[in-house]
């Protein structure tokens, strides 16, 4: 038991080594055929998982964000010279919806006649209340900080608002207009 022992050979008959043979190559024909059947079943549960996914951000869309609610508030600068933006708040019906702290690079595209995306969202149709808080730099080196308020109404559809300061000199007091987009 301890000790060498010679190394026993295990004799398969000829006729037995054969089946064993194909039976290995049969297994190994199903076990191909099996995988490629998983794979198409994973390739097809795949599909099916992205159309799913694609109808339900489009209902997600529909029912969150409809066409017929949504409202966007844009702001740009009349006078590029005359003010230097610090900072503006949205409030729409004295709720807090949106609040922009600008940098340099944003001044620049302002003053170079950019318009900036300041809200979207969605209202109701009827009366609103839009109110503006602007923080600025005026040209004569004054700081500014105005409340400008615009009544609305919101009809079925889609509502883009422009709001456009100014300031003129030699006092440079920010005027704001508002201009509905069509």
């Amino acid at each position: 038991m301890f000790g060498r022992q010679k190394p026993q050979k295990c004799r398969i008959a000829p006729g037995i080594r054969g089946l064993c043979i194909s039976g290995m190559i049969i297994a190994a024909m199903a076990a191909t055929s099996h995988a490629s059947s998983l794979d198409e079943q994973i390739e097809r549960l795949n599909a099916d998982i992205t159309r799913h996914t694609a109808s339900v951000h489009a209902l997600e869309q529909k029912l969150l964000h409809p066409v017929n609610t949504r409202v966007a508030v844009f702001l740009s600068l009349a006078n590029r010279q005359a003010l230097e933006l610090d900072s503006v708040e949205l409030f729409v019906n004295e709720q807090p919806v949106t609040a922009h702290l600008y940098t340099e690079n944003e001044r620049s595209s302002l003053g170079q006649g950019g318009v900036h995306q300041l809200f979207i969202g969605n209202l109701a149709d009827g009366r609103h209340t839009l109110k503006a808080v602007i923080n600025a730099r005026a040209a004569n080196n004054r700081f500014v900080r105005r409340e400008i308020v615009h009544d609305f109404r919101k009809q079925p559809g889609t509502l883009r608002l422009q709001m456009t300061l100014n300031a003129k000199a030699p006092d440079y007091e920010p005027e704001v207009s508002f201009v509905e987009w069509k």
